[in-house]
């Protein structure tokens, strides 16, 4: 526990150190939280005293990470940059933008000119899997992408469509030909713009390959996931 909790915050520093400011806010959050769980455990005084230091000097470095969070949320300036390096792994949906993904997210809005073949539509169905599972408030997801002629596409959209409704959520297709980028938005107002859309993934060599479930296993393509807040984030398609 002790050592998974440095690692933890070892993390966190070098998140921080790279302006990724909420990954470093959640490692901060809960190393310190695994550290205040060790420290309970130990007899040695003089060791509790070490551990409370080092639990003060890291929750100071969160308290003011997370004030300069939220300062640049609202002048509408807040930015982070990730890059996904070319077979690189560690880098799922749920790992790259889960930890926005809450209670406050009734809506979201999908933009993806590249949701058309199989693989690329089941990239969308794990994109939903993560959004029903971890916003419990969901009620709409909106998707803007480009018409494949193919029945392939329709169909795959349409069983997506009646599995989504039957827990309540209903997905919103609209087609475009002209539409070039690629994000994400969510109603809490955070934007996530991937410079691949939701197809960085390199296709498995097999299946039984490792990372042909898991993506945090799956080798990516190198791509640019920019973060961004706004207090009024638009949620309809021009």
């Amino acid at each position: 526990m002790e050592t998974a909790a440095l690692s933890l915050l070892k993390r966190a520093v070098e998140m921080d150190e790279k302006k990724r400011y909420t990954e470093a806010l959640v490692c901060y959050q809960e190393g310190i939280q695994m550290l205040l769980n060790c420290m309970r455990s130990f007899s040695d005084t003089v060791k509790r005293q070490h551990f409370r230091e080092k639990i003060e000097m890291y929750m100071g470095r969160a308290e003011l990470l997370k004030r300069q969070i939220e300062d640049e949320k609202s002048r509408g300036v807040y930015h982070e940059q990730i890059l996904i390096e070319h077979n690189s792994t560690g880098h799922s949906y749920l790992s790259v933008f889960g930890r926005f993904l809450d209670s406050e997210v009734k809506e979201v809005v999908i933009e993806d000119p590249y949701i058309r073949y199989f693989h690329q539509c089941q990239n969308l169905l794990r994109l939903c899997e993560l959004l029903v599972k971890s916003c419990p408030n969901l009620r709409t997801i909106q998707l803007l992408t480009s018409q494949d002629n193919s029945c392939d596409q329709s169909k795959s959209l349409e069983k997506l469509q009646c599995e989504l409704s039957s827990r309540q959520v209903s997905l919103k297709i609209q087609f475009s030909t002209t539409l070039h980028d690629r994000q994400i938005r969510l109603s809490n107002g955070w934007i996530i713009k991937i410079g691949r859309g939701l197809d960085y993934f390199k296709p498995p060599e097999s299946k039984f390959s490792m990372g042909y479930y898991d993506l945090d296993l799956r080798p990516c393509h190198e791509t640019t996931v920019d973060i961004f807040h706004e207090k009024d984030v638009r949620m309809t398609h021009s």
